[in-house]
C-alpha cells in the first residue's frame, strides 16, 4: 500500500471520527438540562458546541468539498502566477489560514444566535478579526508554512500527506495550548488545519528534484512543524506588550 493511499485512508477515518465525536457531544448537550446553579455556563458551552459544528460544516465539509472539486482549475490558474513555487506555497497557506480564521471569528461574533450569553461563548481569542490573526493564530503559523516549503524542496510529500501531517500538527498545537479536552477532537482539528495547506500543496510542481519519503519521515515532520513556531511565540508576546494589548 502506498504512502498516499495510507494518508487518504487516515483522512477518511479522521473525518468519520470528527462527525461521530461531534454527534456524541452534541447529543449530550441536547439531552442535558441546564444546571440550575449555573445556567449561563451551560448555555455558553452549548453555544461553543454549536459553533464548532458550524465550523465542521462550513470549513471542513463544504470547504473541503469545494477544494477537491476546484483543485485542478485552481492549480492551473495559480501556476500561471510568475513567482517561485515556494513563495507561492507560503502565501497561499497564509491566505487559506486567513480564510479559516474569518469563518471562526465570524461564528464567534454570531454566538448570541447559538444561545451564547457571555463573552465566554466563543471559539476564537477575540471577536476582532485583526487581533485574532495578527496577535494569536496566523502570525504563529507562518514559520511552519516556511518550514513546509523547505521540506517540500527536498522530499516528495504528496498533497494528501501534507494535509494529514499538518492536520495532526494543528491538533497537537491545540492540545498543548488548550488542554486534554482536545484529545477527542483530533478529527476536527486535522481537517481544520489540514485544509489550510491542501490546495497550496497541490500547486507544488510534481517534477521537482526531490528524495523519496520514508514512513518514519511522517512523525519527524510533525515534530519539526510543531516546534517551528515555538521560537516566534515570545516575539508575539513582546509585540502584545509593546502595543499594550490586554486581550486573551
Amino acid at each position: 500500500m502506498t504512502r498516499v493511499r495510507v494518508a487518504r485512508i487516515l483522512l477518511i477515518v479522521l473525518g468519520i471520527w470528527a462527525a461521530v465525536a461531534y454527534a456524541a457531544v452534541f447529543n449530550v448537550f441536547v439531552l442535558a438540562k441546564p444546571d440550575p446553579a449555573n445556567p449561563v455556563k451551560f448555555f455558553d458551552n452549548r453555544a461553543v458546541i454549536l459553533m464548532g459544528g458550524m465550523l465542521l460544516l462550513v470549513w471542513c465539509l463544504i470547504g473541503g468539498i469545494l477544494q477537491r472539486v476546484l483543485r485542478d482549475p485552481f492549480k492551473r490558474f495559480v501556476r500561471r502566477v510568475p513567482i517561485g513555487w515556494r513563495t507561492r506555497f507560503v502565501l497561499l497557506c497564509i491566505i487559506f489560514a486567513l480564510l479559516e480564521e474569518a469563518v471562526t471569528t465570524g461564528l464567534t461574533n454570531l454566538a448570541p444566535l447559538f444561545g451564547g450569553v457571555t463573552e465566554a461563548a466563543r471559539i476564537t481569542a477575540s471577536k476582532n478579526y485583526l487581533e485574532v490573526v495578527c496577535l494569536h493564530s496566523v502570525i504563529v503559523f507562518i514559520p511552519s508554512y516556511i518550514v513546509w516549503a523547505v521540506i517540500l524542496s527536498f522530499f516528495d510529500f504528496a498533497p494528501a500527506e501534507v494535509m494529514l501531517l499538518y492536520g495532526l500538527t494543528g491538533w497537537l498545537m491545540e492540545l498543548v495550548t488548550f488542554g486534554p479536552d482536545n484529545v477527542g477532537m483530533i478529527g476536527m482539528w486535522a481537517f481544520v488545519y489540514g485544509l489550510m495547506v491542501y490546495l497550496p500543496a497541490c500547486t507544488v510542481p510534481e517534477d521537482r528534484n526531490v528524495r523519496r519519503v520514508r514512513w518514519w519521515y511522517w512523525p519527524i515532520t510533525v515534530v519539526v512543524l510543531f516546534f517551528a513556531g515555538v521560537p516566534f511565540v515570545p516575539v508575539v508576546y513582546l509585540i502584545r506588550r509593546l502595543i499594550g494589548y490586554t486581550g486573551a
